[in-house]
């Protein structure tokens, strides 16, 4: 035996690499039993003629052209005599070894030429695992063991829920929290109010400054820089030219507490803060808008099984308002 196999186990790989290979006669079969197996590739039959048929046109795609089957029609063992060739051409078999063919030869050596057969098909590659997950999953749902279980599942005691009552359920526990999930509008603004105010009580510089619109001015900034500097080059071309003469200690050094120096600082970190807050209040703005927007177009508020938009659940609401109070006054 191959690899120290028994018949029925050397039957069970070659199944196997006939079902990687994607074999239509055999993918269909669902075979269990190692007997079955060893069975159906070394008996003599019309479908394990079909398959070495399979094979051979796998091999050779022009295997079972026209002239061939015409050629077949006068000898009645014109096909077996093909695929005997086709061995023969691979150095498997004898050009009329028909026996083997026809499967009246012992079973090892039919099984080993069709594994040598299938090992030499363009494209597969034969490994211990070949077999994928969904064909071991099914040869593992229909195993005799678990025939019983499979037929519970087809014929459950319990019938399911209805479609009908199941999506009622789901439409239950979607609508127990709608509210959680999408804020109303008016909370949603209240809170960014809220949260404007506090930003607002946070800027003291803010309130400390409205006597002086052009606190925040660029140009202004821009203004006490330039004077700065015009007052610093003067005075420099002043003491070089006329001054050193005239001075018998060092040059002067300005000091860090300038006052100069102190409204350039405010004005810089007051033109920073205001920009991030313009940036912020943008970004707010933004997102209310955008929230807003979604709350005009997207449906999100449950009527019966079905969701809306704000606008229609408003008119929903209304008409039913309506309708209350026509009842009402009649």
């Amino acid at each position: 035996m191959a690899g120290g196999l028994t018949e029925k186990q050397f039957a069970h790989r070659v199944y196997d690499s006939l079902q990687a290979l994607s074999c239509p006669l055999v993918q269909d079969l669902y075979l269990q039993e190692d007997e079955s197996m060893l069975e159906l590739l070394c008996r003599p039959s019309v479908l394990r003629t079909d398959i070495l048929t399979w094979i051979c046109r796998r091999i050779n795609p022009k295997f079972g052209a026209s002239k061939v089957m015409s050629a077949e029609s006068k000898d009645p063992d014109g096909l077996e005599k093909k695929m005997a060739a086709i061995g023969q051409d691979l150095m498997l078999c004898k050009a009329d070894d028909l026996d083997l063919i026809k499967g009246n030869a012992s079973p090892q050596r039919q099984l080993q030429f069709l594994e040598q057969l299938c090992d030499v098909i363009p494209g597969f590659r034969k490994s211990a695992g070949h077999r994928t997950g969904v064909e071991m999953l099914l040869s593992e749902v229909f195993a005799a063991e678990n025939l019983p279980h499979l037929r519970e599942m087809l014929q459950p005691a319990l019938d399911p829920w209805p479609a009908h009552i199941e999506v009622l359920h789901e439409v239950s526990e979607w609508a127990q929290k709608p509210r959680e999930e999408f804020p109303d509008v008016s909370d949603l603004l209240q809170s960014t109010q809220t949260e404007l105010e506090q930003l607002q009580l946070k800027c003291d510089f803010l309130n400390s400054d409205e006597q002086n619109p052009s606190a925040f001015s660029p140009s202004s900034l821009r203004l006490a820089a330039a004077d700065l500097q015009q007052q610093m080059m003067t005075f420099s071309h002043l003491y070089e030219t006329d001054l050193r003469v005239y001075c018998s200690r060092d040059a002067p050094s300005f000091s860090t507490e300038t006052d100069i120096f102190q409204r350039v600082h405010q004005k810089l970190l007051a033109c920073n803060t205001e920009l991030e807050m313009h940036k912020e209040i943008t970004e707010v703005s933004g997102s209310v808008n955008e929230e807003t927007k979604h709350l005009q177009t997207q449906p999100r508020y449950w009527s019966g099984v079905e969701k809306h938009t704000l606008p229609d659940q408003l008119e929903e609401i209304t008409q039913r308002i309506e309708n209350v109070v026509s009842q009402l006054n009649t």
